[in-house]
């Protein structure tokens, strides 16, 4: 798992999956295949909601 992952209550991360850094996985969300970075995902199945751009 990456740095800056916030993982939201009830989430389901599968054997073997890695989250890259800075994502977000939503609420009781199921993810079943690796996050990429940066990312917002949610559902179930997960799907990307959208990428997270950070501003300076």
């Amino acid at each position: 798992m990456g740095n800056s992952v916030w993982i939201c209550a009830g989430a389901f991360i599968g054997p073997g999956v890695t989250i890259g850094e800075g994502a977000v996985v939503g609420a009781r969300a199921v993810v079943t295949s690796n996050g990429e970075p940066w990312t917002v995902v949610a559902g179930n199945p997960a799907i990307l909601i959208k990428k997270r751009i950070i501003s300076e």
